[in-house]
């Protein structure tokens, strides 16, 4: 490996782990973010939701600007982006400045996930050396993904929660100054941008997250909240069709055609709106309900996350002997048995109620990543691998801010952040868990469906590590 090379894998390695663990240790600050910015639930929901909102809806126009103005002059704008919003989300004062701050982290999230394997790859031409470049990019986001939690927990409690925003200054300024003498490279013939496209995405989206959490404050029935909805879907409707008759849309909807692309984005969706979208709330309830330190909740999520880690590594070794239908199906499937075995915890429970349940989701995620990876991309052309990735990560972003919103309908706002009833919260964490195991278990019914038996991959594991890494955010 050349000194080029080695700067190439150092710098899209840690760039992209810092968005990992940016992800992971949010989500133990959140109870002290509330306490300090004087936020209710919904300001909290918003911490995560601005983010993955953005990300969601960005990150295929994003591969499209990469593809005409150069990927690592996107990947560099990425970066300040997200290094910037960094310090402002660190020196907030307000639960609006933070979630304003969060969703421009996500834009430039977008701009460093849609180039990241780009720059990569165009370091490593060969196909045997750029795997091993591959496999070290993998094994360094499901590491970040791991230790995220315990992290997350430590700087939280020793630092304070502002801590977790401002690691990302120093790590950003160092990645931008690696990516002075990286490699430029461009597609000779780019898509357009289709800027109709992305608006429609964004209001669409924003208006449906809007609206899924303002319903639980202001009521359902108010005429606010029917005009969020109502508008949310106008717009997304409206997306589909100007996407159908666009000649380079940004979502191109012929590959839905195959029913196991189809089959790929659906699982995505499922895991990320049922195990991924519950973590806040689980947060919740070991910091609010149980009395757990930040250090405390993070070790007892960091099971799950070091089962999904390890597994995830051995299931990749199986790829070749087991169907991926029956690994993603059965992945799903076990993540809703997991889910559903959450539901033993209580108020006056030990944090070990979650325990067994936390295992089994991880076990189920872990066989679920690299076979949903291969089946994602195997079902297209070379030349599209980059897009369809673009469009998994939109799916499982989309998940995740979906999830959030609809599974915090049913948990009542004032009995969140310690000031309610610990018996309401609780209720209302029973709901929500009952609802991820019913989208889990659906997602594994209709993959199962969709995706054709013993479907394998014919694209290199390379590209699939971008899905993999947004999975495991």
């Amino acid at each position: 490996m050349t000194s080029f090379q080695r700067r190439t894998v150092i710098v899209t390695c840690l760039a992209t782990a810092m968005l990992m663990l940016d992800i992971a240790v949010v989500n133990v600050a959140i109870p002290r973010i509330g306490y300090d910015l004087h936020s209710g639930l919904t300001g909290l929901q918003w911490v995560v939701d601005a983010y993955t909102v953005i990300l969601a809806a960005c990150v295929l126009t994003a591969g499209s600007l990469a593809d005409r103005l150069g990927r690592r002059f996107v990947l560099r704008i990425g970066l300040g982006v997200f290094t910037v919003a960094s310090v402002v989300c660190a020196t907030a004062t307000s639960i609006a400045t933070l979630d304003i701050a969060r969703g421009v982290q996500g834009l430039g999230a977008a701009a460093m996930f849609a180039t990241s394997l780009a720059v990569l790859a165009e370091a490593f031409p060969g196909r045997k050396e750029r795997n091993g470049a591959f496999a070290a990019y993998g094994a360094t986001i499901g590491a970040a993904f791991a230790v995220g939690p315990l992290l997350g927990g430590l700087l939280t409690a020793w630092v304070g929660w502002r801590s977790i925003f401002f690691v990302n200054v120093p790590l950003g300024l160092f990645c931008l100054l690696g990516t002075v003498r990286l490699r430029e490279s461009r597609d000779p013939h780019p898509r357009r941008v289709d800027w109709v496209g992305q608006g429609l995405l964004v209001g669409g989206l924003f208006l449906l997250v809007l609206g899924l959490l303002r319903g639980n404050v202001v009521g359902w029935s108010t005429s606010q909240t029917v005009a969020e909805l109502a508008t949310a879907v106008a717009l997304l409707v409206a997306f589909v069709f100007v996407e159908r008759l666009r000649r380079e849309p940004m979502l191109p909807l012929g590959m839905f055609r195959d029913p196991s692309f189809t089959g790929a984005q659906v699982a995505a969706f499922s895991m990320s709106a049922s195990f991924f979208a519950i973590f806040i709330y689980l947060i919740l309830y070991l910091q609010e309900i149980l009395h757990l330190s930040p250090i405390r909740a993070g070790l007892a999520l960091m099971p799950c996350t070091i089962v999904v880690f390890v597994v995830s590594g051995i299931s990749s070794q199986l790829v070749d002997r087991i169907s991926h239908r029956t690994m993603i199906s059965g992945g799903l499937a076990l993540a809703a048995i997991g889910l559903a075995a959450m539901t033993i915890a209580g108020s006056h429970s030990s944090w070990t109620a979650l325990l067994v349940g936390e295992i089994v989701v991880g076990v189920g995620t872990g066989l679920f990543n690299p076979a949903l990876s291969n089946v994602a991309l195997s079902v297209v052309s070379d030349r599209e691998s980059g897009l369809a990735a673009g469009v998994n990560d939109t799916f499982r972003q989309m998940g995740i801010a979906v999830g959030i919103a609809a599974l915090g309908a049913v948990i009542p706002a004032r009995d969140a952040l310690g000031s309610g009833s610990a018996s309401g919260y609780i209720s209302g964490l029973h709901s929500a868990l009952t609802i991820a195991t019913i989208v889990a278990a659906a997602g594994s019914v209709i993959t199962m469906a969709l995706i054709g038996r013993g479907s394998m991959a014919g694209s290199e594991s390379a590209v699939g590590v971008d899905i993999l890494a947004t999975e495991v955010a």
